[in-house]
């Protein structure tokens, strides 16, 4: 690796203006971790690297490179050149654990390592002309990617990437929301063949779907398992104690949808800043997993149990509300089984704000569509239905949120 242009970069990669805020102000020990793996004459494009376009909640404040937790965060690029490799991380949580890619519209997937470096091959002996890459995270906080940059060939040269859609989408959801299980095409309106994560793929979400039917931008901050409340639903972020022992409990949304990280098992728990992107539109999916360990809203709609996470979640909407003044907010579940109830529980709360930038939405098969998690069919026409609804609500929901 050439000495100048490393200095170079490094040198471009430590400021920290506003749009090192947004794009990389990070990396030089990405820079580092590289030159472990380049060949003689290929080119090195590190994570800050101007050109590169990133999607999606993601941590840059690590000098090994930015940090990817959620589902459908990607890095887009343009470039010349005949081959190329991504450097990765990965911190394995459960399941096994793979990326995806989008190289000239021919999609990829590729296994990563439990632990330690993953070098993977995105493409080899391109043929001249201009390609397109989008380079994602298939699955939710079952694992952490640290992204190290690419490697090029020696006739690799970068392009100005695409322009950025104006409009802005942000989905707070569980694992149907990450795409969980939804390559299991041959399982429509079945339960869940037995797996390891392969099928897990957040590309083919009805949330990123919904995003590229509407030309829009989406942060994806779906986790598996998660209901709206702490200690109910099936995720379980781990807790730290006073001793440093990690002990299981269900983690919900309410602790979810203001972090960077919340995985206690990797890391401590990072807050985002909401300063840094404003969604048009914001779909809430939660109230599905919420039933376990009880399902209190099927057995006593009018209890003090039921009463007590509506009244959360009408907080949760106003929280919502508060942070993106502007934005529409879409109430929803989706059409994996569960008891109706908790559409009710919604509608009653949405009914009680009475608030116009405040929606609620149901599918045709709203909660009787399949019982095991939504394919890619059914994603689809979940998508189709979703991006009519919004379109049906105007041109206007569109205008710039300052």
């Amino acid at each position: 690796m050439d000495r100048k242009f490393s200095q170079k970069r490094k040198l471009e990669c430590n400021r920290k203006d506003e749009r090192d805020i947004l794009t990389g102000g990070f990396g030089l020990k990405a820079e580092e971790i590289l030159a472990g793996y380049v060949k003689e004459g290929e080119r090195v494009i590190p994570p800050c690297e101007k050109k590169l376009q990133y999607e999606g909640r993601i941590d840059f404040e690590e000098e090994e490179g930015p940090v990817w937790v959620f589902p459908a965060t990607y890095v887009k690029l343009r470039f010349r050149g005949s081959a190329l490799r991504a450097v990765v991380t990965n911190q394995h949580g459960y399941w096994g654990n793979h990326m995806g890619f989008i190289l000239d519209d021919k999609e990829g997937r590729a296994p990563l390592s439990d632990s330690g470096i993953t070098v993977i091959p995105i493409g080899e002996n391109l043929g001249p002309g201009e390609h397109e890459l989008c380079f994602f995270k298939r699955q939710d906080s079952c694992h952490h990617v640290i992204f190290h940059g690419f490697i090029g060939a020696s006739d690799f040269e970068l392009l100005d990437p695409p322009p950025f859609p104006n409009r802005r989408m942000e989905v707070y959801g569980d694992s149907v929301s990450a795409g969980e299980v939804s390559e299991a095409v041959e399982c429509c309106g079945q339960p869940d063949p037995e797996h390891n994560g392969e099928f897990s793929n957040s590309y083919y979400s009805y949330s990123w779907l919904t995003a590229r039917k509407l030309g829009a931008r989406l942060h994806d901050i779906a986790q598996g398992g998660a209901a709206l409340l702490d200690d109910t639903g099936w995720y379980s972020g781990g807790t730290r104690g006073e001793d440093g022992s990690v002990s299981d409990r269900y983690t919900g949304m309410e602790t979810i949808y203001d972090k960077l990280r919340y995985h206690l098992h990797f890391s401590d728990a990072k807050q985002w800043n909401f300063e840094l992107y404003k969604p048009h539109v914001v779909i809430v999916a939660i109230g599905q997993n919420d039933s376990n360990p009880e399902d209190y809203m099927a057995a006593d709609y009018d209890g003090d149990k039921a009463a007590h996470w509506r009244e959360r979640y009408g907080k949760f909407l106003l929280t919502l509300r508060g942070l993106y003044p502007q934005a529409h907010i879409i109430c929803t579940t989706t059409i994996l089984g569960h008891h109706s109830n908790w559409d009710r529980a919604i509608d009653q709360v949405c009914s009680e704000l009475k608030d116009p930038r405040v929606h609620h939405f149901l599918y045709s098969k709203n909660g009787c569509g399949t019982p095991g998690h939504i394919r890619i069919p059914e994603a689809e026409q979940m998508a189709e239905e979703l991006s009519t609804y919004i379109e049906s609500l105007g041109e206007d929901i569109w205008k710039t949120v300052e």
